[in-house]
């Protein structure tokens, strides 16, 4: 072979094939879409998928975790209600990733690269507009359930909006979730100060008149007794911006009151959980509240691989709503749950998660709010494993389950976001 033919061979072995997937055409596109959103320095994945050569080392992991359904870790099933900000592959792009990666994981031209997203340091929706943290740091014990409630002023000067928050736990291997309360009364920061050390023991709720009291039969206090709450977290969650023209009230006299939820078997390190706020940027038209269907009554039998629990909500007279999202919850012998809405003899499926896993929950916004009218039945079902085939089951060997606020114990929830088609704005 000459010295030019084997330069243009050289050169031409170079190129992608047509059709070929490369990582700077096809693949960059996609991890920056589904995968960087956790896959980045300081978030919740174990590793980082910020470059080429970030993917190029991980990508026989990411063959094995995408050829199994276990990433993207997208979770409600499509055709159970339609969901915005997925972050599940589309089969061209599951097609596309293996393509790559069983053929070499090619560079391919770097001008087709996509300009790279706007740095957003540890805040996934970028800064806050308000940042509140514990004034110290906690250190539960180790290998117990603790709930320790947090007092955390906001300083603001006028009631606001609220469309989105975000949790970046202190120590992610002993938080296992987060509520944020909010408390009016003064009644929080009594009972902090009546408790040593930071915060104050809070198991079951904050301690606060309404968060203890809410009667939705109470129509004339509704708006006020819905409003005991911010939204939370727990492990997997990801921070959404609420539809225009929806926000959360937050009033300029309230107390944040983030209870934790701390258990660990490995960590002794500290915790200092901060709460990151973003406030609505368009005029708030219909604020939302949450509403919690829940199943109280659970009796999982030890041994049981297939125990179903459920429970019906009938939406009250004059409460007609729309669902904005919906945050359903369990804890680890949780296999599937699901909610649908009955009225007039039809079921419209709300959410279906049939894989459910601890480790990724977290709240799923409509595409489209979903109109629930007074006399609707919001049934939620809840199907759990209490066998000794459950690797996370936490019991060896199973035993008896019921409804509780410890790891060990179980829960069947599902909160709701709505706003109230009889209500006007707050502020």
């Amino acid at each position: 072979m000459t010295l030019r033919n084997l330069c243009l061979f050289s050169f031409f072995a170079a190129l992608p094939l047509a059709g070929q997937v490369t990582y700077a055409r096809e693949v960059s596109r996609i991890v920056q879409e589904k995968c960087q959103q956790c896959h980045r320095p300081n978030d919740i994945a174990p590793f980082a998928l910020s470059t080429y050569d970030d993917a190029v080392t991980w990508a026989e992991d990411i063959k094995r975790v995408v050829s199994a359904g276990i990433m993207p870790p997208w979770k409600p099933v499509a055709g159970h209600g339609e969901f915005r900000d997925s972050f599940a592959l589309t089969d061209q792009e599951k097609r596309d990733l293996l393509a790559w990666i069983d053929g070499g994981t090619p560079l391919g031209d770097e001008a087709n690269m996509p300009a790279a997203p706007p740095e957003k340091g540890e805040w996934s929706l970028g800064e806050p507009d308000l940042t509140v943290r514990m004034a110290e740091s906690f250190t539960p014990v180790r290998g117990r359930d603790t709930y320790r409630c947090f007092v955390l002023p906001t300083g603001l000067d006028a009631d606001k909006y609220v469309s989105a928050i975000d949790v970046v736990p202190g120590n992610r291997q002993s938080v296992h979730h987060v509520i944020l309360y909010l408390d009016s009364t003064g009644k929080a920061e009594e009972l902090d100060k009546a408790d040593e050390g930071p915060g104050y023991n809070c198991l079951g709720g904050p301690g606060t008149p309404i968060a203890g009291n809410l009667s939705l039969a109470d129509l004339g206090n509704l708006a006020s007794a819905l409003s005991y709450t911010l939204g939370g977290w727990a492990p997997g969650t990801r921070a959404h911006l609420l539809p225009d023209g929806v926000g959360i009230p937050l009033s300029k006299n309230a107390r944040i009151v983030m209870q934790v939820h701390y258990y660990t078997n490995v960590s002794r390190d500290p915790d200092q959980t901060r709460v990151g706020i973003y406030f609505s940027k368009t005029k708030v038209e219909k604020p939302m509240f949450f509403l919690p269907v829940v199943q109280q009554r659970l009796n999982i039998p030890p041994g049981a691989a297939e125990h179903t629990e459920s429970t019906n909500f009938v939406v009250p007279f004059l409460l007609d709503n729309h669902v904005i999202n919906v945050f359903p919850h369990m804890h680890l012998l949780g296999r599937e749950i699901k909610m649908e809405m009955i009225r007039a003899g039809s079921t419209t499926p709300m959410v279906l998660i049939d894989q459910w896993d601890f480790n990724w929950q977290g709240p799923y916004t409509y595409t489209k709010p979903m109109a629930v009218p007074a006399g609707s039945t919001v049934r939620l079902s809840c199907k759990y494993d209490n066998s000794a085939n459950n690797p996370r089951n936490p019991s060896n060997p199973p035993k008896r389950v019921t409804w509780g606020e410890g790891t060990e114990d179980e829960m069947c929830v599902a909160f709701l976001g709505v706003t109230l088609d009889r209500f006007s704005p707050l502020f």
